[in-house]
Order: structure tokens, then sequence, then C-alpha cells
């Protein structure tokens, strides 16, 4: 079997399930690569949720894997010098990789990889960066020229969809160098079975919400990219008495947000809840709203899995996955960032239109199945195949 090692900064519950898949195929042979974390278990203080957070799934089961010496003084993603693993580059050269799969390119550690193995054997990339924040003047001009430097030393890249697509071709990859990888989750966990179902109506009724109620969700962190206080504020100028918002999570908005709304019997804060409590919190509601307004909401992961879960979508223009998950007036709506008008309208079609919440709920589901973890692993070991087929010639 072909030998690919992938590089990637931590273990994070949107890849362990694909890791697991790839290695239960047994199509090609994998082994991850950690570069940040040291450590099998513990938490990680996340800087968005604003506390220490453990995930409470396995992780690190049902692949092969290693936790590679990081000695920053300032260990994290979110620098460069974050992630520095003078080891790696041995250790990968050691295992004998026909190739490489590296997550994200700005940090010490994961360029040296690509520059290393660069004409030795291909190197894949992923990453999810898009366009729709860009702006034009010198700053992003010269970003532009070394990031298509960069981007030269790629063999191939897994693109998340089409806005990702875009990018990656204004930084200088042919159409033959990219491959669709789409962004996905473990959709059968968040699905509209009985123990998903049950638990959903469970919370709602702890929380006094009624039956007939349409209830609006956001799941997420409450920071100020994501916009929590935007869509509470289009909530509450809604003013109707059959109409609901859960606010699932923490953040540095937490505090003030709870400050002017708890009052507000029409608003529940739920806090943060951890990934064994997500079904249930979708079940709870009717419609997921995700109002982002950037920088860099690249795509949205929770909006895969309030599809995933029969739910309606809203979502802002500005995050990635609106321009491949959601069609107006079959599944929810993309609304203009930003515009208070746009939002509203979107809000208030559901509020009058329970039955459409429904209908656009189970449209989601039969939409998310083109979005799965199977159609990664296809994507990904068909490639791999395809190098020994160019080996053999």
């Amino acid at each position: 079997m072909k030998k690919l090692a992938i590089i990637t900064t931590h273990p994070i519950q949107y890849n362990a399930p694909l890791f697991r898949l790839l290695t239960e195929r047994k199509q090609i042979d994998i082994k991850v690569f950690y570069t940040w974390s040291q450590t099998a278990n513990g938490e990680k203080f996340d800087p968005g949720f604003g506390q220490n957070i453990a995930w409470d799934i396995p992780l690190l089961e049902g692949y092969e894997y290693s936790f590679v010496e990081n000695i920053s003084t300032s260990p994290g993603s979110h620098h460069y010098k974050g992630i520095n693993n003078p080891t790696l580059i041995k250790q990968l050269e050691e295992w004998g990789a026909n190739a490489q799969l590296v997550y994200g390119w700005n940090f010490k550690s994961h360029w040296s990889v690509i520059r290393f193995f660069n004409k030795k054997i291909p190197v894949y990339f992923r990453g999810d960066s898009t366009l729709i924040d860009e702006n034009i003047g010198l700053k992003q001009f010269v970003r532009k020229i070394v990031l298509k430097y960069v981007y030269s030393k790629i063999y191939k890249a897994f693109y998340a969809g089409v806005a990702n697509k875009a990018y990656f071709k204004m930084m200088g990859l042919n159409e033959q160098q990219l491959i669709f990888l789409p962004h996905a989750v473990e959709n059968d966990r968040f699905a509209p079975v009985e123990e998903n179902v049950h638990a959903g109506q469970k919370l709602r009724k702890s929380l006094d919400i009624p039956e007939d109620a349409l209830v609006f969700l956001f799941a997420g962190k409450l920071e100020p990219k994501k916009q929590p206080d935007f869509l509470i504020e289009n909530f509450v100028a809604l003013k109707r008495d059959n109409a609901y918002l859960i606010m699932a999570g923490s953040g540095e908005l937490e505090k003030s947000l709870l400050n002017t709304y708890a009052s507000n019997s029409f608003i529940k804060f739920i806090g943060f809840q951890n990934q064994h409590q997500m079904p249930a919190v979708y079940h709870s509601s009717d419609v997921f709203v995700l109002p982002s307004k950037g920088p860099n909401e690249t795509w949205g992961l929770a909006i895969n899995e309030a599809m995933a879960a029969g739910k309606a979508i809203i979502a802002s223009d500005k995050c990635g996955a609106s321009y491949d998950l959601i069609v107006n007036n079959k599944n929810g709506f993309v609304f203009e960032s930003d515009n208070t008008d746009s939002l509203k309208t979107k809000l208030a079609f559901f509020v009058n239109n329970l039955t459409g919440a429904k209908l656009m709920g189970a449209a989601s589901t039969e939409m998310i199945k083109q979005f799965s973890f199977l159609q990664d692993c296809d994507a990904i070991e068909n490639s791999l195949n395809q190098l020994k087929k160019e080996s053999e010639r």
C-alpha cells in the first residue's frame, strides 16, 4: 500500500473520524504526525471559547499517530514560531512515506516539510482559505506574491469548496492540481434518529420552550467575528412571542451578552456544550443561524452539523460553507453580512412559516450526504493510487 504521512498541529474532532476511516478501509497506509500537542490527553486553552477545552469524544483511536517534540518557547497554532519540531523531517524520512499531506503552511515546521520534500516525493496540501475577505492594497499584493511562491512547492491541493478552490487558483495552482475534498462531519452522529430527537425535545422542555414554538439556534464561539450580538439584536427586534433563540457557546462576548439579555425569557443561554451534547442541542431547534462577519470564517462546520441534524440554515455570505451548502429557498437562506434588513427578513420568514422550516430541514439532510468522510477517503485514496500508476509508466 502507498504510505501517506499526515502533518497537522493537534487532534481535532473534525479530522479524527477521517483518519480512522482511512485506516479501516486499508486502501492506503497512513500515519499522523502531530506537531503541537505533546500528550495524548489533557485540556488546551481555546482563546475563542475563553476556557480550557477537553473534547469528550475519542480523537486518537483507530489510527497510527505520533506526537513530535515541539521546542517552541510559545507553543501554539496562533503564530509561525509556535510549531517548531527539529526532529520532524527525520521522523518522516524514517517512516518512509510515498507522499506527505500537510495541513497549513504558516508554521515553521510545516513550511520546512514542504520545502524539504518538494520534488523528492509528492507534497499534498490541505487548507481552507478563501478570498471572501480579500481587500485590494499593497499588503495584499505582497502577500499574494509570497503565497504564490509557497504554493509553487505544492504537488496538489485538496480544496474544501468553491470559495477555497478560487483562492488556490488565484495563488497559481491549476485545475489539474486541485482535488475536491469537502469539509465533512460525522453525519450519522447528528442524524434525526429517535435518540437524538428525544434528547432535543428533552433539552427544549428543560428550557421552558413550548412545543409549537419556532426555535433558532446559534452554536459556536461568542466572539466578534461570528457576530452573536448582531443575531440577538435582530431576533429581539422581531418582537414575536412564538419564537425563541438558543445561544450555545462561550467566549469573550459572553459576559456582555448575559448582562444585556439574560432577563429576556425568549433567549436561552446554555453555555459551552461538549461534543456529546451537540446532537441534542441541534435537535432542540428548528433553524440554525451563523451570522458571521469575519474575517476568516473560512467555512463554518457547524453548518454541516446542523444540516446533518435536519435543520434549515441561515448563514451570512462571509461563511465559506454558504457557497456550497445553502441553496436559497431550498434548505435555507444566505443573507448579506452585517445587513440588518437582510437578516431580519430571513428570520421573519421562518417565524411565519414553521412548516417551511421543517421542509427545508429535510432538504438539508439529503444535501449534506454529498459532504461526507466517505467522499473524502475516495478522493485521497484515488490520488495516492494514481501515484502508483504514474510510477509504473
